[in-house]
């Protein structure tokens, strides 16, 4: 089994117009998480620190994951879509050649917005791909119950065979939401190669033998699986493994391409009006 390689707790950020959100891992990360670059969590139960959302910007080279658990984020683009993402929604953007788009979270009837946002990296051989959504429905989201009780939502790849909404994904990732009850231990496959990791959303466990709880993200040593015991409440997490890419990368703000002239290009192409392509 794998042992932990790092343990650390999400950081208060502000992004987008003030919205005040916990960052798992980012910028100075992407060696250790490749091909995932970012990994965002923006639960918060007042509006006020929330309801500015993320106006019109940019993306290119990357995939952007929303996923919802409670509210609804509001969206919009430069090709004249939109929609909904509600409570147990997933949305899959892939950003590729370019899209100029928005995010608006809005608060359940309590107030509360709870949601998290994933980047995966592109391999250089798509990063100017035609930009596309793939919207998943609660109701698209098949879960799984194994021997020990842990349920597991296969939001994107394959556990048990069963299959995740979101299909036909680059970097081929695995992407699940995990509940382990109280008092449980479960174990998951997790192929020697992949980068793995999980964050936890509520609970408390034991991992490798060290202690991990809510907003803290663990990141494994290569191996074959991960075992985790959870404490004495029901133990959630997000659960993600891909194949590193392995490239070079180049990011500024929210375009990640792999070299310099890429990014100088992509910037004097917004500013150009040429960014968006037909």
């Amino acid at each position: 089994m794998r042992k932990i390689k790092l343990l650390k707790t999400a950081e208060r950020v502000n992004e987008g117009a003030g919205v005040k959100l916990y960052r798992a891992f980012g910028y100075y990360d992407t060696p250790l998480f490749d091909p995932f670059l970012l990994m965002d969590d923006f639960r918060n139960d007042n509006p006020e620190d929330y309801l500015a959302g993320f106006p019109w910007h940019p993306h290119r080279g990357i995939e952007t994951i929303t996923y919802m658990l409670k509210g609804t984020a509001e969206h919009g683009d430069s090709m004249g879509n939109s929609g909904v993402i509600g409570s147990g929604d997933l949305q899959w953007m892939t950003a590729g050649s370019g899209i100029i788009h928005q995010e608006m979270p809005k608060p359940d009837e309590s107030g509360s917005m709870h949601g998290f946002q994933l980047w995966a990296n592109l391999p250089a051989s798509h990063k100017m791909m035609k930009p596309r959504y793939q919207d998943v429905k609660k109701h698209q989201v098949q879960e799984v119950t194994d021997d020990n009780g842990a349920r597991v939502k296969v939001l994107s790849g394959e556990y048990m065979g069963v299959k995740g909404a979101v299909e036909d994904i680059m970097i081929e990732p695995q992407y699940w939401d995990v509940v382990i009850p109280a008092g449980k231990k479960a174990s998951f496959p997790a192929p020697a190669g992949q980068t793995c990791f999980i964050y936890v959303y509520g609970g408390k466990a034991i991992i490798d033998g060290q202690k991990v709880a809510n907003r803290q993200v663990v990141l494994f040593e290569d191996g074959e699986g991960i075992t985790i015991q959870a404490g004495d409440q029901d133990f959630y997490f997000l659960y993600m493994r891909g194949k590193p890419l392995g490239e070079s990368i180049s990011w500024r703000g929210p375009i990640v391409m792999n070299t310099g002239d890429e990014i100088r290009q992509a910037f004097r192409e917004l500013q150009d009006d040429t960014f968006i392509k037909k």
